[in-house]
């Protein structure tokens, strides 16, 4: 018998950038040199540098060093170890993601078809996900908007009506939903705007979301039909920054659009 060649971990993004750009952000925070990593670990400046940048994989003890050395507190080494269960990256994106927005000055969301994970229901949020997991996952993450130590994190949320009118799980599923954005926009720290469309389209790649990090720098995730993606390249937040710039100008103001939300609750 034949077998198939096993397949190779991968040698980049996402797995690899997730870890090494949670691996960065550390490192400047703790203003930690990357050759004093590298004299620490036994290996070159050079290494460090391309971990950082997700373009080598790096070992356990490697990671184990890093995490001492930057007062993460065992914040990489666990992301480490969910990264490469059973010896092959899991999709590091979304823990990745994860970690920035409990980080986050503000976050600004754009969603062209369904709820946003951080605003969806239980109910929603079943109907999208397979796992008690993944649920209980998610409910966690939205606890940033709501938390009091650290404050919760600003919010700003574009959607667009179809975002509102997309048939997801029974009609109470979507009442629920709709009435609970309601709720969730009498919080001073969240903002929802409905995006008209009208004139040349904007955005219509997908979903993404822009976080400010306390330092002033920014990451972006962007929503795939394979997988989502983490990135702070200059190139894609300039490009996104223009997207939302664009997607703000055509938005209904704050008290015009919970008018379009409470119309569609009422049409239900």
């Amino acid at each position: 018998m034949i077998m198939s060649p096993r397949r190779q971990r991968p040698t980049s993004e996402p797995a690899l950038k997730a870890f090494g750009s949670q691996m960065k952000r550390h490192r400047n925070r703790a203003s930690i040199t990357q050759d004093a990593i590298a004299g620490r670990t036994h290996v070159s400046a050079s290494f460090v540098s391309q971990v950082e940048n997700g373009k080598k994989a790096c070992k356990r003890d490697f990671a184990m060093i890093a995490d001492q050395m930057t007062g993460a507190n065992g914040a990489l080494l666990e992301l480490w170890e969910d990264l490469y269960k059973d010896g092959s990256p899991v999709p590091g994106w979304f823990a990745d993601w994860s970690a920035i927005e409990g980080e986050a000055e503000s976050l600004v969301w754009w969603e062209p078809m369904i709820i946003p994970g951080l605003l969806q229901t239980e109910s929603y949020a079943r109907e999208f996900l397979t796992s008690e997991t993944a649920v209980k996952s998610r409910l966690e993450r939205q606890e940033i908007l709501t938390r009091d130590d650290p404050p919760p994190i600003p919010l700003t949320v574009l959607l667009t009506r179809a975002a509102l009118t997309y048939p997801v799980g029974t009609r109470a599923t979507m009442q629920e939903q709709l009435q609970h954005l309601v709720a969730l926009a009498e919080r001073p720290n969240i903002s929802l705007q409905v995006v008209t469309y009208f004139g040349r389209p904007v955005a219509i790649g997908g979903a993404f979301g822009l976080a400010t990090l306390p330092d002033r720098s920014q990451v972006a995730y962007l929503e795939t039909t394979v997988r989502g993606i983490t990135t702070d390249a200059r190139d894609d937040l300039s490009s996104l920054s223009e997207a939302l710039r664009k997607l703000q100008s055509k938005a209904l103001p704050e008290n015009q659009s919970l008018d379009v939300i409470q119309k569609e609750i009422e049409a239900l």
